[in-house]
């Protein structure tokens, strides 16, 4: 190879440390749904680990109710005041009321990263059942109601009841992280990594989310037979 031909060659680019995720403590992190189990407990564990969280409701008056209960400068506002107030927006709303309350907030969350977490279950005599909403999953869902958003998938199985256990230090589970863009995913990955003993891990593109959306029937299986609050833990990564 002559000393031209060395010099026209480009220089390999070292591949991106996955583990090198961004610093999002700055981020202020809304919790839609954050007067429910789920929510509230994301809420608490986010302004735990310091993270600026304010929770959402359809009533403001019952999301200050539940803000001051956390406490941590966790704030309360309507649905639409905390969508505009936050750069990144958890949605943790019941599976029945997740369109409805998009569709309204469309404008509010133009713009913001978006992180589902909602998993769409039926139950009945034999236990939970996995729904298969019409878009494929939550996140589908979500990413069709919210065009002008990005729009992730995470959270989906954790205990809600650890979650809100202030007797618990960390919280040993991985949180499965689902998006169409490398940065928005690594940012959730970082926010979860903010909770002690939570790691977010990359598991696919949206159209990947109605199994991990549907694991949650699975979990709940488990935590009924076992007396247990479960969670998941990825292997070799």
């Amino acid at each position: 190879m002559t000393s031209t031909d060395s010099a026209q060659t480009p220089a390999k680019v070292p591949a991106k440390d996955p583990w090198d995720l961004p610093d999002v403590s700055g981020y202020v992190v809304g919790v839609l749904g954050g007067t429910g189990p789920q929510g509230k407990g994301l809420a608490y564990r986010l302004a735990r680990a310091g993270q600026k969280v304010i929770i959402g409701s359809r009533a403001a008056e019952r999301a200050r109710a539940a803000a001051e209960e956390l406490g941590h400068g966790v704030e309360g506002a309507d649905n639409a005041e905390t969508a505009r107030r936050s750069d990144i927006v958890i949605v943790a709303v019941p599976w029945e009321g997740h369109g409805d309350t998009l569709k309204v907030l469309r404008e509010e969350l133009a713009g913001k990263l978006v992180v589902d977490c909602v998993n769409p279950l039926g139950f009945d005599k034999k236990g939970a059942y996995a729904l298969r909403p019409e878009e494929g999953s939550a996140a589908e869902q979500a990413a069709a109601l919210l065009p002008d958003s990005r729009v992730t998938a995470a959270f989906h199985h954790l205990s809600a009841v650890l979650l809100q256990d202030p007797e618990i230090e960390q919280i040993d589970t991985d949180v499965m992280v689902l998006g169409e863009e490398r940065a928005d995913v690594e940012t959730v990955q970082a926010l979860a990594g903010r909770i002690p003993g939570m790691r977010g891990i990359f598991a696919g593109r949206l159209r990947n989310a109605h199994q991990v959306e549907s694991l949650v029937a699975n979990l709940i299986s488990v935590n009924r037979r076992y007396k247990a609050h479960a969670g998941l833990r990825i292997t070799d990564v």
